[in-house]
């Protein structure tokens, strides 16, 4: 160099930022960095409305269960003060089990029955003859839980054969008399109820059958469990349970 040594002092006396103007002092600094804190703010905003655009507000569903058929669908609710029977109803139409079976036994102004493993089958002589191979005890109560229209009750043998009126693992009907089948109450285990599509009921009731109310063509059932908004409730008439 020229031999002078530059002390650390001077050296840092010396280090000045520029512009094209001349110096930027921290005063300037700190209004670029305010800025673009706003303008990160800002963006940030706006991203987060597209986003909120995009996936729109979120929409309460509530999980129904779904019997459907070529008439329509009927849709139910299972009580919890049956859980064996709600537990074990659950279970199958989870497993799909009741799909492609069928209403075998339609009696009109009083009941559509099905369930039955067997009328999958070809050979409609044995159907309303299956199950899953087990019963469920009784739980019946006939106080709160009675044979009104829109029952959904379990099938079962006689009392001759099942004195303790145990239900079958998978057969089941609803009630389509209007005035109800109290005659039933205290016999068999109630254990929900049709929330909508009573008309699709009425509709299958009414078809056309032989002498042991076996409908002339096959009417199959598949049930499922499907999530509904409160506006698609609305709209099938379906009116929760409290």
């Amino acid at each position: 160099m020229n031999g002078k040594s530059v002390t650390d002092a001077q050296t840092r006396a010396s280090i000045k930022t520029f512009n094209r103007h001349g110096p930027i002092s921290s005063v300037t600094i700190k209004k670029t960095t305010l800025i673009l804190t706003l303008i990160l703010t800002l963006s940030f905003a706006a991203c987060k409305e597209d986003v909120d655009d995009i996936t729109g507000p979120f929409i309460e569903e509530y999980e129904i269960l779904e019997l459907s058929t070529d008439f329509g669908n009927i849709y139910l609710h299972l009580y919890d003060e049956t859980p064996l029977h709600k537990a074990n109803f659950d279970s199958l139409v989870r497993a799909r089990f009741y799909d492609s079976t069928e209403f075998h036994r339609c009696v009109d102004n009083f009941v559509i029955q099905g369930g039955s493993p067997t009328s999958k089958d070809d050979n409609r002589l044995n159907d309303g003859s299956g199950g899953p191979g087990y019963t469920i005890p009784a739980e019946i109560d006939s106080t709160s839980f009675q044979h009104f229209y829109g029952a959904l009750a379990a099938a079962r043998t006689g009392n001759m054969s099942n004195p303790e009126r145990r239900s079958s693992g998978s057969q089941f009907y609803i009630v389509t008399d209007t005035s109800g089948a109290h005659f039933l109450d205290g016999e068999y285990t109630t254990f929900g109820r049709v929330l909508a599509g009573m008309d699709v009921a009425k509709a299958i009731e009414g078809q056309p059958k032989n002498g042991n109310d076996l409908p002339n063509e096959r009417i199959k059932m598949y049930l499922k469990y499907v999530q509904l908004s409160q506006a698609q409730l609305d709209e099938k008439g379906i009116v929760l349970p409290l």
